[in-house]
């Protein structure tokens, strides 16, 4: 035993966890959420009451969360990840029963002044009982069909109830999240296969499904889709919104125009610029070098959670880190690629930069989950 490591071990219990924690973590989270902080009080026009401050109340209270969150033993985490999963399932029935509906989509339940969205929750939620799942299963029956079917029902019912809001950019991460999961767990490689043949049949049928009684999916999605392949075609109607973020990012250039000299936002050229398009926002702003210094805070963060979890030789805290981290990956890859043209405009967030409290709070809730496992690794 080193010297450094005998007089961690004698500090009392709560100091040590505090020394345990993952700090550059923390930091990192801090730095990604400074920089939507600083975007939402650009796209206000310089007023900080309008997003920035509620962003920077939510932020706080989603930090002391982690925290807290991160002190609970891992342990406790794993046993109550089916409460968790069926918690989450009960209110996304809960959301079709007697569901908020705003912006044509049934997504929110109000809980007196909470306005909540299960659908954040359940991202969570599927990782660790996911995690718990293959933490408890025989590493020897893994890819065993009747082993890989129960995660794949753990799965899709979720991802059902989601798609049926509709919320087809939340459904993909649940899909995709579960999948990594159940990747990095072992699951043989031609499943994935089988699902990727599977999804482009799934593909196909929608594309044929239109204007037919039994249409898979709704106008307005197909409308993205038509928007995605040609959005010049419409460029004052369904291209609108891509049409703006696009010539947003293309005017930054390299360096930007400035801090709150961004034209497309503060006349209000671009659609929802404080939340699905805020990167537009920072990319007209500070160019190439402020978003590529956003993606490189990301990347970071990745790092440093896959480091942790290849560090971690407990099976579910190693798949719980790797499977939230995914999830996050999943986050800020969707957005970018929606906003940039290189996919459809499917509604998902920013992490930690768009404004909104549920994504935000939920997120950081999961990476409580990460250094639980982090603090609590065994040393």
């Amino acid at each position: 035993m080193s010297y450094l490591e005998y007089n961690v071990k004698t500090v009392p219990t709560g100091l040590r966890k505090v020394l345990h924690v993952n700090w550059p973590l923390v930091l990192l989270l801090a730095a990604v959420a400074s920089v939507g902080f600083l975007m939402l009080y650009s796209v206000a026009g310089g007023r900080i009451d309008v997003w920035a401050e509620p962003q920077m109340k939510r932020f706080a209270i989603g930090l002391v969360g982690m925290l807290a969150i991160g002190f609970v033993p891992i342990w406790f985490w794993r046993n109550v990840s089916a409460v968790a999963y069926l918690g989450s399932l009960l209110l996304l029935v809960a959301v079709e029963l007697f569901g908020d509906i705003g912006m044509g989509a049934q997504r929110w339940l109000e809980i007196g002044p909470l306005r909540l969205q299960p659908s954040e929750l359940m991202k969570i939620a599927l990782v660790m009982l996911l995690a718990a799942y293959y933490d408890w299963l025989d590493v020897k029956k893994v890819s065993h069909p009747l082993w890989v079917i129960i995660p794949v029902v753990m799965i899709l019912v979720p991802t059902f109830l989601v798609l049926k809001q509709p919320d087809l950019g939340t459904a993909i991460l649940l899909l995709a999240g579960g999948g990594i999961v159940m990747f990095v767990a072992g699951v043989r490689i031609w499943y994935f296969g089988t699902v990727i043949a599977l999804g482009v049949a799934l593909i196909f049928t929608v594309i044929e499904s239109r204007g037919t009684d039994w249409q898979l999916i709704k106008d307005y999605q197909f409308r993205r889709i038509d928007t995605f392949l040609d959005p010049s075609a419409d460029p004052l109607g369904a291209g609108y919104n891509i049409t703006q973020a696009q010539i947003a990012l293309g005017s930054g250039g390299w360096a930007g125009k400035g801090f709150m000299q961004g034209t497309q936002s503060r006349l209000n050229f671009l659609p929802e610029k404080h939340t699905d398009f805020i990167f537009t926002t920072l990319a007209e702003e500070f160019g190439f070098i402020g978003a590529f210094s956003l993606l490189m805070l990301y990347v970071m963060i990745l790092l440093f959670c896959i480091q942790s979890a290849l560090a971690n030789r407990d099976r579910f805290s190693a798949l719980l880190i790797l499977g939230i981290s995914s999830t996050f990956f999943l986050f800020f890859m969707v957005n970018m690629s929606m906003v940039t043209g290189l996919m459809p405009v499917v509604g998902v967030p920013l992490p930690l930069v768009s404004y909104g409290g549920t994504a935000m709070i939920i997120l950081l809730a999961g990476f409580g989950l990460v250094q639980s496992a982090h603090i609590h690794r065994p040393r």
